[in-house]
């Protein structure tokens, strides 16, 4: 009795939960959209969330990853809550539980596979920590566990075996998404080159000396186009000082583009600092480059106020 019980409440409450986890998930998902669009610092325990927000991995199809995770989970929320809203005709609403069932598990299937990934990528790749990622992860785990035992499945052999189809599709095809940033000669057969945004400050004699001083010792800027982290690094040195600086585009899509030197260096999120053998992640002060770089000229920085650290 308590089993049949237990059973029965699952079945029951099931697509509200899930409904309720991927609320939050699409309100998570849409913040760090935001977020990447504007170029703010995202809100988070630890500078892991925006060394991701930084790195390659989080745009996908010139779009930020993030997007297309909101899109994801909007539609578990729209296939857990239409039968629920559709009582009154019970064969339609048998109908809609039975095929919206089948897409929850095939969405959950798919976000699983594909989160799996990416804390493959946050653990082995980028090496960070990341709160937001490792929720998400969490959140579709659940969903999947709760699209299985949420309602009764009449051939179990059949579901598992269409849900392995899916995660070998998601996964070919995750796969051949991140294949440009695993081989630039894959991606260079692009042919379109995009300069960014252009630089609108003007340098001061410090700013000039500074990126002089940075460029002796051999120090590299690894960045590219779009990344709007990298974009506030060169407004804080304006036009003239940057134009000496050792800048290297990472995107086979931008302007004289060296993604091989950048997979070489290992560089995972933009811009990454490489001064006198240390390696340091996106935007940094002119004061702090001036200290790791060892230089002792005139600190009088006029871009100075708007300095990242």
């Amino acid at each position: 009795m308590t089993r049949k019980r237990s059973t029965f409440w699952i079945h029951r409450w099931s697509r509200p939960i899930m409904a309720g986890i991927a609320t939050i998930g699409a309100v998570v998902t849409a913040y760090l959209t935001y977020t990447k669009f504007t170029g703010n610092e995202a809100a988070c325990p630890t500078k892991g969330c925006d060394i991701v927000l930084s790195s390659p991995y989080a745009t996908v199809f010139g779009l930020p990853l993030a997007l297309f995770g909101f899109l994801a989970y909007a539609s578990i929320v729209v296939f857990a809550i239409t039968p629920l809203l559709i009582k009154r005709d019970r064969e339609l609403h048998s109908k809609l539980e039975k095929w919206t069932g089948l897409l929850l598990f095939l969405g959950g299937t798919a976000m699983m596979v594909f989160s799996g990934y990416l804390m493959y990528l946050l653990a082995f790749e980028i090496k960070t920590v990341c709160t937001y990622c490792i929720a998400s992860a969490l959140f579709s785990a659940t969903l999947f566990i709760l699209s299985i035992v949420g309602r009764d499945w009449q051939d179990i052999g059949q579901l598992f075996f269409t849900g392995f189809l899916v995660s070998v599709i998601v996964l070919v095809g995750t796969l051949g998404i991140y294949a440009n940033i695993k081989n630039p000669n894959i991606a260079n057969r692009s042919v379109s080159r995009e300069a960014g945004l252009a630089i609108t400050t003007t340098s001061g004699e410090a700013e000039i000396a500074l990126a002089g001083h940075l460029k002796q010792v051999g120090a590299k800027m690894y960045g590219a186009f779009w990344c709007s982290h990298c974009h506030d690094q060169k407004q804080l040195f304006g036009k003239e000082a940057f134009s000496q600086i050792d800048y290297i585009e990472c995107d086979p899509k931008g302007k004289n583009p060296q993604p091989n030197l950048c997979q070489t260096a290992k560089v995972q999120s933009y811009p990454t600092w490489v001064i006198n053998g240390q390696s340091v992640v996106s935007t940094q002060s002119l004061e702090k480059l001036a200290q790791m770089s060892g230089y002792t000229g005139a600190r009088n920085f006029k871009n100075s106020a708007s300095s990242g650290t």
